[in-house]
């Protein structure tokens, strides 16, 4: 009994400690810390492996454009080339995977759209969330969506489903930063015949852009996200 209790205040006190560090460390020193994971994961040939040891996402060695390039080639990645446009603003690197079916939100429209993503914390080097598998399969997260003269704002719906696979692990119906942004560029609708596909993108979505936790806890993440717009 005497071994336990002392193992289990060895185990507190070592977290106790672990804690300590990392609140002593400053926020300059988290964004440099979160700035060199980035230029890594970016520069490295990265395969995103489940649970089962199966490939999610290939990622591979990204290939980074500018942002004139981008819209010098309409807007648009080479999936082929493993293209991502780097947006100065934000720290934001995008793919564009598919533009997808439909056309892109209006200035004074509203929608909601369906999206099922993964999200791969780059600093831990593992899926953090993901809703694209079968137990979020009649849960996806849904956005409310409105374009006001080319700004997006948007929240998590909880109404329809309960919320999904976001606001049940962050507890926040506010929709990452990151996530709008594709929305400038991609459309937005359903898949109507075999040949449509609706839009999907790949994303490098540093902390300023990111989720509550991740603005918080100083970290970037990957993304894979389709949009889909509802019914």
């Amino acid at each position: 009994m005497k071994n336990l209790l002392y193992t289990c205040l060895i185990a507190v006190l070592t977290g106790v400690f672990f804690y300590s560090c990392s609140d002593d460390e400053t926020y300059a020193e988290q964004k440099e810390r979160e700035r060199n994971a980035i230029a890594s994961f970016v520069s490295r040939d990265v395969a995103i492996v489940g649970g089962e040891g199966d490939t999610v996402v290939k990622v591979g060695r990204m290939n980074v454009i500018s942002e004139n390039q981008f819209y010098a080639q309409g807007n648009t990645t080479s999936a082929e080339r493993n293209e991502y446009v780097l947006f100065n603003n934000t720290g934001v690197y995008m793919q564009i995977v598919r533009q997808g079916a439909g056309e892109k939100l209006k200035s004074g429209e509203h929608k909601q759209l369906i999206c099922r993503y993964v999200e791969f914390n780059i600093l831990r080097d593992s899926i953090q969330t993901r809703n694209d598998v079968l137990y979020w399969s009649t849960r996806p997260d849904i956005m409310d969506v409105t374009n006001s003269y080319g700004t997006f704002t948007a929240s998590f719906n909880t109404t329809l489903n309960g919320g999904g696979a976001m606001y049940a692990y962050y507890g926040n119906k506010s929709v990452p930063p990151g996530w709008l942004v594709p929305l400038t560029y991609i459309n937005i609708g359903r898949q109507t015949t075999a040949d449509e596909e609706i839009a999907k993108v790949r994303m490098v979505v540093p902390h300023t852009q990111g989720q509550s936790d991740a603005t918080s806890n100083v970290y970037p993440c990957f993304y894979e996200i389709t949009y889909q717009e509802m019914r």
